[in-house]
């Protein structure tokens, strides 16, 4: 697939969710700039599709640098533990520094996200697997364990409806001066790209890094922390969305091989164009309601997450 596709399906998909909505809006309605469509599109059909478009761009440079830095298809920021521990990060915050400001809670969600992914890369150092398709189910099991310390300190503070309501992936109530937060994972995913050619040569392994003069352990460092910020940024924003880290970078690895730097434009638009898939699902499945994206992304990242496990066990056996 050609990258230019991937930016007109961009286009139009975003075009399409600009004019999805509880109220119809149509473009000439655009003329009238006082106008109460004109102000429901600046104020939240705008900022929401903003939103989606660096969700998923981001979550899918997260999951390709997992993917390449722990020399693992099947590793994503869903699958680490990773989204997990930002969770943590933030209910210990919400029960044990209760003053705390909102940039508060984005360091300590960050310094958790950022611990989480760094013990779940030491557990794939230390058990070395011969089967590829049991790294992600350690992860699961991993973030399983960390998440059930999460919803047991929130039963045990009894918040653990609000934090269920603030972890759900939905874009519903994105509005301008709420998004914001995620404009930072455009510099993550610019370091991500600069850095591109030693994450590939990290992802070779260790030793052979070091033969060529690469500070192998540097370079993990920045990987994990790119993730740990774009995971960050993500939740504390719209909530958790599984799968899209997983899915997009191993949908563009089948067509493109393993190069970052060729592969990580591919894999912005295609995370944008996934998201927008979903998010435009869950918006007309029960128009003039709609269901959290995380619902729809779940059910079909989940799937082709199946598709991808069986299609590798079956590879392995040949």
């Amino acid at each position: 697939m050609r990258l230019w596709m991937l930016i007109i399906a961009v286009i139009i998909l975003s075009f399409i969710s600009l004019f999805i909505g509880a109220i119809n809006i149509k473009p000439s309605d655009l003329l009238n700039w006082e106008s109460l469509e004109t102000q429901i599109f600046l104020i939240s059909r705008l900022p929401r599709l903003l939103a989606i478009i660096l969700a998923g761009a981001g979550m899918g440079i997260a999951g390709l640098i997992m993917q390449s830095l722990s020399r693992n298809k099947f590793v994503s920021p869903t699958t680490a533990g990773t989204l997990d521990a930002a969770k943590l990060g933030i209910i210990i915050s919400m029960i044990f520094f209760t003053g705390m400001s909102y940039i508060g809670q984005i360091v300590f969600s960050f310094a958790f996200a950022l611990i989480g992914t760094f013990i779940f890369m030491q557990l794939l150092e230390r058990i070395k697997f011969k089967d590829a398709v049991f790294v992600p189910l350690i992860g699961i099991m991993y973030g399983n364990i960390v998440g059930a310390i999460s919803t047991f300190l929130a039963y045990e503070a009894d918040i653990l409806q609000n934090v269920d309501t603030f972890f759900q992936g939905s874009f519903t109530l994105v509005v301008s001066g709420r998004y914001e937060l995620l404009y930072v994972a455009v510099p993550a995913i610019i370091i991500a790209y600069i850095y591109a050619n030693k994450f590939t040569v990290a992802g070779m392994g260790e030793d052979f890094a070091k033969n060529v003069g690469l500070s192998y352990r540097t370079v993990l460092n920045i990987g994990l922390i790119i993730v740990a910020v774009i995971s960050t940024t993500v939740i504390l924003t719209v909530g958790v969305i599984p799968f899209l880290g997983l899915i997009v970078p191993n949908l563009v690895s089948l067509y493109l091989g393993d190069n970052l730097r060729k592969t990580i434009p591919h894999t912005i638009f295609m995370g944008a164009a996934f998201l927008l898939i979903c998010d435009i699902i869950s918006r007309l499945i029960v128009h003039p309601f709609e269901i959290p994206v995380n619902t729809t992304v779940a059910v079909i990242g989940s799937a082709i997450f199946l598709i991808m496990l069986f299609r590798g066990k079956a590879y392995a056996k040949k």
